[in-house]
């Protein structure tokens, strides 16, 4: 009888452990955190929001020690799918990419209330997620700036992947830098849209050479894989293109005038430290110029097409606005 009780609750010890409302985090033998990466639609390659997200994953396994799995979705549909996987393994912090993972994020954070979660571009409505923001508004207002200053028809453009609020802060910034710099700027933009807003450079393309044609000689653009066209562009009719969110420099050395660097692996590094020393907590963390969490290229390519004069306006413009002497969003108001 007694053996029997004793059968029983093993049985019945390994049902509650199975059942039980909280999981351990399995970890490696050395007990390296595990990081789980889901990636935006476009995947690894895009030499922008997705390559950028995963560098800063590569940094956090050589500089903290970490493990990582990443997936790349080949639609929004599969977000949901891909961020339960990891929790339910278990992962001590499961990151996702991208504004549209917003819904998707919210829901499995609450299905699976003891797992972390990072949700980077957006806040998330849960009590075990962070949501990491970036006033892309500011980092592009210096992009702006630059580009009204080496524009020489005056005329700028921005070419976004969809029409929806987190793409327009970059246009919205960049034209209001521009025309801070000269009040005659002209500035015009374009949304990719369609099926495949981030993930089709024939239509940047397309858009680009448009603009070209009607005079517009520096194009930014917040487009990912889409703005990838904009860059074979400017190298066809030699205008002026500023990358975003990874240095892009380097695609087209000398017309890509500068990148405007949302600096994912900042925050990404930032919230894994948070995880190792048992700090983390939820809600809406800002990354913007004053904490190194958006801005402008080292210039390599083209600092001496720019000159000092220039480079020491942009300077002060960016001083000003940690010193709360320029309020971005009151130029912005400007626009209207």
């Amino acid at each position: 009888m007694k053996k029997m009780l004793l059968v029983l609750g093993v049985i019945l010890a390994m049902f509650l452990t199975a059942c039980g409302e909280k999981k351990e985090a399995v970890k490696d033998d050395e007990g390296k955190l595990k990081v789980g990466l889901v990636l935006s639609t476009g995947g690894l390659g895009d030499k922008s929001f997705n390559d950028l997200a995963y560098a800063g994953m590569q940094k956090a396994e050589e500089e903290l020690g970490i493990q990582f799995k990443y997936v790349e979705p080949a639609s929004v549909t599969e977000f949901e799918g891909f961020l339960g996987e990891f929790a339910e393994n278990n992962y001590d912090l499961t990151i996702g990419i991208g504004f549209q993972m917003a819904d998707a994020m919210e829901k499995i954070a609450k299905d699976y209330p003891e797992s972390k979660f990072m949700l980077v571009d957006m806040p998330v409505e849960a009590p075990n997620a962070i949501g990491a923001v970036f006033n892309t508004e500011e980092g592009s207002f210096l992009a702006g700036a630059l580009a009204g200053m080496m524009s020489e028809n005056k005329k700028v453009g921005f070419i976004g992947g969809m029409d929806v609020p987190p793409i327009r802060e970059f246009g919205n910034g960049f034209m209001a830098g521009a025309r801070y710099v000269d009040a005659a700027t002209e500035t015009v933009q374009a949304f990719v849209g369609g099926n495949s807003p981030f993930n089709d450079p024939a239509k940047g393309k397309e858009i680009a050479l448009s603009m070209n044609d009607n005079g517009v000689d520096v194009i930014y653009h917040a487009a990912a894989g889409s703005g990838n066209g904009m860059f074979e562009a400017a190298r066809e009719r030699n205008f002026y293109a500023v990358g975003v969110d990874s240095d892009q420099d380097y695609l087209e050395p000398g017309l890509v005038l500068t990148s405007m660097m949302k600096k994912l692996d900042v925050a990404i590094i930032a919230v894994i430290k948070d995880m190792q020393e048992d700090k983390f907590e939820a809600g809406t963390r800002m990354f913007d110029v004053s904490n190194n969490g958006v801005g402008l290229t080292e210039l390599a390519y083209t600092k001496d097409k720019i000159g000092e004069e220039k480079l020491a306006e942009l300077e002060k413009i960016k001083e000003a606005i940690i010193a709360g002497e320029i309020s971005v969003e009151d130029e912005i108001s400007k626009l209207n």
